[in-house]
């Protein structure tokens, strides 16, 4: 891993040797959300509630206000890729795309279906002393263990972490908490940037590397 860094913005693979682990974000609400609007007067309710419903599922959180308007590393340019891919274009995870070049997993990242991944941006990794970090990035089968734990095997909703408890890939537990746009994961990382889709995974940005134990 290259210099373990991630910032803001959101299939099980065995967790040997290569498991999925990446960010990206991707959400293409926005001419939806046009299209419900200009519509929603003759629209009939059950119509309407579609529409809204579609909306509250895009991207939310402070941190997804940093993420580019358009171009490869937007959310709809993010969402054409899979996930390894996608997060590439994403100044702030560069860290994280750093240290999956570094365990190997950049190709089953991408060729993974319908995975959730929660990436810790460039600042979380910076939380972690530079002795740590070095160790951690020289031992690849540490390093693989740390990043398949940030990744579970289907995509979840902003509903399902209300209070939820999920295996990873690593086979560790993540207990996740919260509502609205207000989410924790192990009671430490808050998400800031989440369900955010790209290709193949639904991504939550978080602001703590989390660890498994």
């Amino acid at each position: 891993m290259n210099t373990l860094r991630f910032r803001r913005s959101a299939v099980a693979v065995t967790a040997a040797a290569t498991l999925p682990f990446a960010l990206a974000a991707c959400s293409d609400s926005g001419n939806d959300a046009t299209s419900g609007e200009a519509t929603s007067q003759a629209a009939p309710p059950r119509a309407q509630e579609s529409s809204d419903a579609m909306a509250s599922e895009g991207p939310f959180g402070p941190a997804c206000a940093g993420v580019p308007k358009e171009g490869a590393g937007s959310f709809d340019g993010m969402a054409k890729d899979p996930v390894a891919t996608a997060a590439s274009h994403n100044p702030a995870l560069s860290t994280l795309v750093a240290a999956v070049k570094q365990a190997g997993l950049v190709d089953t990242l991408n060729n993974a279906e319908n995975i959730t991944v929660f990436a810790p941006t460039d600042d979380a990794f910076a939380k972690i002393p530079q002795a740590d970090l070095d160790k951690v990035l020289a031992d690849k089968e540490q390093l693989t263990k740390i990043l398949t734990y940030h990744v579970v095997g289907e995509r979840l909703t902003p509903k399902q972490l209300e209070n939820g408890s999920f295996e990873t890939l690593q086979k560790g537990t993540l207990t996740t908490e919260g509502s609205g746009e207000e989410y924790t994961v192990n009671d430490t990382s808050e998400v800031v940037c989440g369900n955010v889709p790209t290709a193949n995974a639904t991504v939550y940005i978080v602001d703590t590397v989390l660890m498994p134990k």
